[in-house]
């Protein structure tokens, strides 16, 4: 019979990962009473060990007997060798390697490694004429149970995040960081956190809840500016809308409820503790300060026959504020100001496809647009605007492009506050360019320019230039 699938490209709040989703149509998987005798507990010991680590090596010791699956096996066939045939790696354990990882994934275990590095120098204005090298490691496992004979649609997502080196961020005196993954999870640390340890349970191929640690920085999904700051756009104007970032934690405790379309999320409602706890567990602050409540839709369009979205999000959050949390999506010293309840924030954007390989449909470049407005008391940014375009290069196949522009209207009651210790604020802008070249399946290469108008009025504007390599097997 054949087993009932399940679209997780989505899996659960904001999070958008569809890096096994082509594996979870196959019908082979294991053999469901293996979990039963400590095997299957052994592949979670081992994706754990991954997400932690960070590495293959750690996996190195296992051996076939080890893995929850009858035909896991470590022969060389030569596939992987025929299809990377200038792959500097060593042959035998490339092979190894790749095979492991496949069939791990027909098992319903798969997993996934970013290392991104930026190396980023201000060439004029900003605080100080500089060149940072920065980094961001992402590990991300997904285990599907109903592979693994233990519950039909429910799956786990794990992700574990590092930052190292030095960010550009404070070389430039502006507000949202330009390289935002090499300011996260923890801005001040170099450790690694696990950011997501999020089940879910998808009920029917449209309909699935979520529960667990999660982060948000998938959220306000957009096919041309988004991509974590690793795959597209690197500074954080255009990763997501910074109007919601005063409300929404980057990593904290949370449950909702997701609806899907056509295997796209269509409705997402989430509720989640307002205070980071991407360095803990968080249960022990969980909702001690209120709760934050948000919502996106995001309606399919289907404009001059070529594929689009438009996106609309409400959040509201109860925490009382007497100060500006150190939040490394957003620059700001931490000034008291007067207690203050709740915060609420509108925002919305679209894309939209121009062009469309006729030879492959998943190739494509277009326009993108985000707004958002969000209450002065609270939030330092009281709307904010931006557009552009972006996409799949129309030259080269693999290649990614583009061009941005964006616009912070800083808040009339919040801003007074800042300047006591930034000096005169006022509305900021900014412009971001980029072509990112793919050397091979696994090394892009990305050129990055970038100029930003100040919010604080007494730095100049900033000019930077720049290259991020991401590495991603």
């Amino acid at each position: 019979m054949r087993r009932k699938t399940f679209p997780i490209g989505f899996i659960g709040g904001y999070l958008a990962d569809t890096s096994g989703m082509n594996r979870l149509n196959h019908d082979i998987h294991c053999d469901r009473s293996m979990w039963r005798h400590s095997l299957f507990l052994r592949a979670i010991a081992f994706l754990m060990l991954f997400v932690t680590d960070g590495s293959f090596a750690s996996a190195q010791s296992l051996t076939c007997t080890d893995l929850p699956c009858d035909d896991i096996d470590f022969e060389n066939d030569g596939s992987a060798c025929d299809r990377f045939p200038d792959s500097p790696l060593d042959c035998e354990l490339f092979d190894k390697y790749w095979s492991f990882r496949e069939k791990l994934a027909d098992c319903g275990i798969t997993f996934s490694t970013n290392v991104t590095q930026f190396y980023f120098g201000n060439v004029s204005g900003g605080v100080d004429q500089t060149g940072r090298y920065s980094g961001h490691g992402d590990y991300v496992a997904n285990i599907d149970f109903g592979k693994l004979g233990v519950q039909e649609g429910l799956f786990l997502k794990l992700r574990s995040e590092h930052r190292f080196g030095s960010s550009i961020a404070p070389a430039t005196g502006a507000v949202l960081p330009p390289t935002l993954a090499s300011d996260l999870p923890v801005s001040d640390s170099r450790d690694r956190y696990l950011t997501n340890v999020l089940f879910t349970q998808m009920f029917s191929e449209q309909f699935g809840v979520y529960a667990g640690k999660l982060d948000t920085l998938d959220g306000d999904t957009n096919a041309y500016a988004g991509g974590r700051g690793i795959t597209q756009f690197s500074n954080t104007a255009f990763i997501a809308t910074p109007i919601v970032l005063r409300g929404i934690p980057y990593s904290s405790l949370g449950c909702g409820m997701v609806i899907l379309k056509d295997r796209e999320p269509l409705l997402n409602l989430l509720v989640m503790n307002p205070t980071d706890t991407a360095d803990s567990a968080g249960f022990d602050e969980l909702f001690a300060e209120g709760v934050v409540v948000s919502t996106e839709l995001r309606v399919p369009t289907d404009l001059m026959g070529k594929p689009g979205h438009q996106l609309f999000g409400a959040t509201w959050s109860s925490r009382d504020y007497v100060s500006f949390d150190q939040d490394p999506r957003i620059i700001l010293p931490n000034v008291a100001v007067a207690r203050t309840s709740g915060t609420w924030a509108f925002n919305w954007n679209t894309d939209q496809a121009l062009w469309v390989d006729s030879s492959d449909p998943t190739r494509h470049w277009g326009y993108f647009a985000r707004a958002g407005i969000a209450d002065d008391s609270n939030n330092p940014i009281g709307y904010f605007l931006s557009g552009g375009l972006g996409g799949a290069s129309p030259v080269r196949a693999g290649d990614g492009f583009g061009l941005g522009y964006f616009f912070i209207g800083t808040s009339n009651e919040v801003g007074p506050l800042l300047q006591a210790a930034l000096g005169p604020i006022g509305d900021g802008q900014g412009v971001e360019v980029f072509y990112r070249a793919q050397v091979n399946r696994f090394i892009s290469i990305t050129p990055d320019f970038q100029w930003i108008n100040q919010v604080r009025k007494q730095i100049p504007d900033a000019y930077l230039l720049g290259a991020r390599m991401n590495i991603a097997f």
